[in-house]
């Protein structure tokens, strides 16, 4: 028992260095699909958010279905992020540095080396932010749809009580 706790703490020492370098690496297309995710649970509330990407009876799955649905976009925002970064990087690496960059003390060796990774980090949330600002419109405009079409509305969504959320995930995502 004592040999595993101290393995333990051993390990998790290990880890911290390894996580704090995560920081400075561009972000990963999971890491942007849940944060998109994150944000439409939020503006979306949990029972909208749930009825949405729920697949199994309990809709305890949404979260993960959310992300699945978004990695695709996510990994597109990451890829774009990353050319404008290496755009922007090879007209002035100075001030790409300067404007990114947070390691080290300014004007030493290691002040930009972590640089490209806040570019891209920084870039990639913009887009993430911006598509999870459309899952509140697209509520409204669900919810004016039952109301201006309810038969059309339930033929397309159904009458129960998830049918919000089945409009809610079409029009967000485009369908």
């Amino acid at each position: 028992m004592r040999k595993m706790i101290v393995t333990l703490v051993a390990l998790s020492a290990l880890a911290l260095p390894i996580a704090a370098m995560a920081d400075d690496a561009a972000p990963t297309a999971a890491s942007a699909a849940n944060q998109l995710c994150k944000q439409e649970q939020t503006k979306m509330g949990a029972a909208a958010f749930a009825a949405a990407y729920g697949t199994n009876s309990s809709k305890s799955n949404a979260f993960g279905k959310c992300v699945a649905k978004n990695s695709a976009n996510a990994a597109a925002a990451v890829d774009n992020a990353a050319k404008a970064c290496r755009t922007e990087r090879a007209a002035d690496a100075g001030a790409f540095a300067k404007k990114y960059g947070t390691n080290g003390k300014p004007g030493g060796a290691g002040a930009g080396s972590n640089a490209f990774g806040k570019c891209v980090s920084q870039k990639a949330k913009a887009a993430t932010d911006a598509e999870a600002a459309k899952a509140p419109s697209a509520a409204k405009q669900c919810k004016a749809l039952a109301k201006s079409d309810p038969a059309g509305y339930a033929t397309s969504y159904g009458k129960d009580k998830n049918a919000l959320g089945k409009c809610v995930a079409a029009q967000s995502h485009g369908k």
